[in-house]
């Protein structure tokens, strides 16, 4: 059997950046090395799929009293620059653009649509995708939640350690052992 993969590079914005409303530590270099990766190893993939928080209004799970659990801060506001791909992925032209969670909570890349409506499962199954490689921003957030779904979609899943980072170390490490326990493979991109 033939295989097809894409890469899926999650939220990687600057609302999740050093700087942005809800920063991961590191976020900044980790837009820069799936940048550099993406550039040199574009071949490797049938396509790549970009996912953005683009939150219109996500009801109760923006709160001016967040508890970093299931609320947060206002943070990828839809049309702010915040919300937009990071620049160092302006070279990027993804064959994919997903906004997820205009008017709910929405971790998981499976869970937005491109700009015609097409739910990220549609756009790869279309593609005949068969694997998936996981990349961006959070690792034990809204990567974690893409790489579980792609597990139920029956796509093999790899998610790229070096090209994430977690919100903090703790979550980063209940996020593995999630994945790995789900059937995720995590190693390093190896550049």
């Amino acid at each position: 059997m033939t295989t097809h993969r894409a890469l899926l590079v999650v939220d990687v914005q600057p609302t999740f950046c050093e700087g942005g409303a809800l920063a991961v530590q590191g976020g900044n270099a980790v837009a820069e090395r799936v940048a550099a990766y993406a550039a040199a190893h574009r071949d490797d993939y049938d396509l790549v799929a970009t996912t953005q928080d683009w939150h219109l209004d996500p009801g109760e799970h923006f709160s001016d009293t967040p508890d970093f659990v299931d609320t947060w801060p206002p943070h990828g506001v839809a049309g702010t620059a915040e919300a937009e791909l990071h620049p160092a992925l302006a070279d990027l032209a993804p064959d994919a653009s997903v906004k997820k969670g205009a008017y709910a909570a929405a971790y998981s890349g499976f869970e937005g649509t491109d700009a015609e409506g097409h739910p990220l499962a549609t756009i790869l199954a279309e593609a005949e995708i068969t694997e998936v490689d996981v990349v961006g921003l959070a690792e034990s957030h809204c990567v974690k939640e893409t790489a579980l779904d792609a597990v139920k979609h029956h796509l093999a899943t790899r998610v790229l350690t070096d090209l994430t980072a977690p919100v903090s170390e703790e979550l980063g490490e209940a996020a593995r052992e999630a994945m790995a326990a789900a059937g995720v493979v995590l190693e390093a991109s190896g550049g």
